[in-house]
């Protein structure tokens, strides 16, 4: 099967073996997979796959089940899924633990379902498990206009949340508004405290949804509520910050660090299904919705990867599989 594959740092579309699904575990045909910060980090050999997992990129997949292996129950050949992914997603098939399938809504085509399940995922593992955001909350995310971001803002607003989210570019502003949240433009220096403060009378913000890191940690901590959680989810703006514990300690203050991909497929299925229950009547209503930057065919492998580098989307940058259904 044809797969995009690592060549002296090159992405290049090449030829694999295809894989086999094991007990438990489906087989798709991939109709789309969609692009990841964790990939741009494998592609330079910094972030590599989990022991036993497919060492090809992408963490999300969205097409139609080909294949079950033993002791699969709850679908069907010809089913349309979305699913979560250790690895593997950058090709005509992957298997994947029935666990983490997610049923297609039927007004959603397969190249935008591909879009939802690193994202939203990521949003509720932080906003639902993590923090447990609660109703009439005020929930400041960063790189608001991610699709992590976007993701947030409409989990969070879902929860009930008054959503505030950051951005460095005017030019974004626009899309974190239309995704129901408040547009916060950092200045050069990157301070949003004061205005967090200001927009919350101010109480500040009671979760922090933070893609940034150590950038962000010290305005964070200074515009956090009594009470106030703070989940980091992302280091691109660095993995190392000087803590103040005694300002922690008075804002009684909870932090939390976590990656979606290295959790136990366990973990994952329960995740999955919770989000399901939730989503699958607001996927039906269009009130969740994915935010697609861009499709390219999985050949632009390398360009899609440079559109994230340069920090030049707005959500997803989704690849596409040719001759795979996509609608």
């Amino acid at each position: 099967m044809r797969a995009i594959v690592l060549r002296e740092r090159e992405l290049v579309l090449g030829e694999v073996d295809e894989p086999v699904p094991g007990p438990g575990e489906v087989l798709l045909a991939v109709a789309a997979t969609a692009v990841n910060r964790a990939d741009l980090l494998q592609a330079r050999g910094r972030h590599p796959a989990p022991e036993g997992e497919s060492p090809i990129m992408g963490l999300e997949a969205a097409g139609v089940v080909a294949a079950l292996g033993p002791g699969v129950a709850g679908w069907r050949v010809g089913d349309r899924v979305m699913a979560l992914l250790a690895g593997g997603g950058y090709a005509e098939r992957v298997a994947v633990p029935a666990g983490q399938l997610m049923a297609v809504p039927g007004s959603m085509p397969l190249e935008r379902a591909a879009a939802v399940p690193e994202a939203c995922l990521t949003a509720w593992l932080s906003l639902r498990r993590l923090t447990g955001l609660a109703q009439g909350e005020h929930l400041l995310i960063h790189a608001g206009a991610s699709g992590v971001g976007l993701a947030a803002a409409a989990i969070g607003r879902g929860l009930g949340a008054r959503v505030l989210g950051t951005t460095r570019s005017a030019a974004k502003a626009g899309a974190i508004a239309a995704s129901g949240a408040e547009p916060l433009v950092l200045d050069g220096e990157g301070r949003f405290a004061a205005d967090v403060r200001a927009l919350t009378d101010g109480h500040g913000a009671d979760v922090i949804l933070d893609l940034v890191g150590a950038a962000h940690w010290e305005q964070n901590v200074a515009c956090l509520a009594e009470g106030g959680r703070i989940s980091v989810v992302g280091l691109v703006g660095g993995a190392r910050a000087e803590v103040d514990l005694a300002a922690l300690m008075a804002a009684q203050a909870t932090v939390s660090v976590s990656s979606l991909r290295r959790r136990s497929r366990a973990e994952k299925a329960g995740l999955v299904a919770d989000f399901a229950v939730w989503a699958g009547p607001r996927f039906e209503a269009g009130e969740l919705q994915p935010h697609v930057h861009a499709e390219l065919p999985l050949e632009r492998a390398g360009e899609a990867h440079g559109l994230l580098a340069a920090d030049a989307t707005v959500g997803k940058v989704v690849l596409l599989i040719a001759g795979s259904e996509t609608g």
